[in-house]
């Protein structure tokens, strides 16, 4: 089980991230803290593997507590201008979520970090340039932003996992018969990761001369 410590100052606001991350199987939630000295003993005394960290504390910016922890730490916060942000990362941080969010999207960061720690585990021997890689890629697996209305996330995430395990461009008619949707169901998720990012369209002319949308996974930013 991957421990969580969750630093809120609300403790409305701590309680509905605890329960988003109990939610999310192999985590546990440790302790909530309200404070940045409340935040130092529970770390102290559970030693948890993240620390889900806000930055507008009581007594101390969350940026500045985070620059003292030995401990891998997430920011979910409304802060949303660049130096805070910048700051955020200079600190340490593995990852920053703005609020408000999903329980959706904290579950996505969350099961990408999982990947990430076990990939690269406190302890064990080196690893090589390769390994390292693949960690980083997964630890931003997540970042993605919430399905489109009306759309699935699941879904979405298995016509991208089609499209990357597909070996070459696609058609909404290729992803469509191979996870048994309908193909204006396979043109709108890939349409949606097109407009994300997370996807290129192009177009295939065949025999007939009308072009035909095909679509191929943007891997290097994943």
């Amino acid at each position: 089980m991957i421990g969580v410590v969750v630093v809120e100052d609300d403790f409305r606001v701590a309680q509905v991230h605890a329960e988003f991350t109990e939610r999310v199987p192999g985590f546990r939630v440790l302790g909530t803290a309200h404070t940045a000295a409340q935040a130092r003993e529970l770390i102290d005394a559970h030693s948890p593997d993240l620390v889900l960290l806000d930055n507008y504390l009581p007594d101390c910016a969350g940026v500045a507590l985070l620059a003292e922890l030995d401990v891998d730490a997430v920011m979910l916060t409304a802060a949303t201008d660049p130096a805070t942000v910048r700051a955020a990362f200079a600190a340490g941080a593995l990852n920053y979520l703005v609020k408000p969010f999903t329980a959706e999207q904290l579950a996505d960061r969350l099961t990408a970090y999982a990947r990430y720690h076990s990939r690269l585990p406190v302890t064990g021997g080196a690893v090589g340039q390769e390994e390292i890689d693949r960690a980083v890629r997964l630890l931003h697996e997540g970042d993605r932003p919430a399905a489109p209305k009306g759309q699935s996330t699941l879904t979405s995430q298995l016509v991208l996992d089609a499209l990357r395990n597909g070996g070459g461009a696609r058609s909404a008619a290729e992803i469509a018969e191979e996870l048994g949707i309908a193909r204006a169901t396979a043109q709108r998720y890939l349409a949606a990761l097109a407009q994300d990012g997370r996807a290129v369209m192009t177009l295939r002319y065949g025999a007939s001369g009308r072009p035909e949308h095909q679509y191929e996974p943007i891997a290097a930013t994943r």
